[in-house]
């Protein structure tokens, strides 16, 4: 499997597609208070870079890094498409957000899910990937929908990340 990266892309078709089936689907899963995705003007907000990945011509997901400040950043907006899931593209995109928050000097990367059986994939993912629990981080309370996680990119104990391809 090829993938490529793009940044940006917002105003693609295949892309505001897959974000409105996010959308979707985080509503559809979480009463409307706990429902944290960013619609397309958010991921248009200065502070938030948008990746999309690609097959050939095929969009395959999506993601984002909102810059909190103080050196932190949230993983927002991940997406696999529904017919590239299990084929390791969301593990990809995930690495590569990775890898774009220690380039840009960021120390943690923080993420609010779902805390439903829909979301149990993700969940495992970002442990997989080293993420642990933890409080609720910026403007987010706890909220028995939600859970946090964190990953530390500074300190001995932080993972290694591979430089991103240009």
């Amino acid at each position: 499997m090829m993938l490529r990266f793009e940044l940006g892309g917002l105003a693609r078709p295949e892309i505001r597609r897959l974000l409105e089936e996010h959308l979707a689907d985080m509503r559809a899963t979480s009463p409307p208070e706990s429902v944290h995705a960013l619609d397309l003007e958010e991921l248009r907000h200065p502070a938030v870079s948008f990746w999309s990945v690609w097959e050939g011509g095929e969009l395959r997901g999506c993601g984002a890094l909102k810059d909190l400040g103080g050196g932190d950043v949230e993983l927002k907006s991940m997406r696999t498409a529904r017919d590239a899931r299990g084929r390791g593209v969301g593990a990809a995109m995930l690495r590569h957000l990775l890898r774009a928050a220690a380039e840009r000097g960021h120390r943690r990367v923080l993420l609010e899910t779902g805390s439903q059986e829909f979301f149990a994939p993700a969940r495992r993912l970002y442990a997989r990937h080293g993420f642990a629990f933890c409080k609720p981080f910026a403007d987010y309370v706890d909220d028995p929908n939600s859970v946090y996680m964190e990953l530390r990119l500074d300190g001995e104990d932080a993972p290694r990340v591979e430089a991103c391809p240009p």
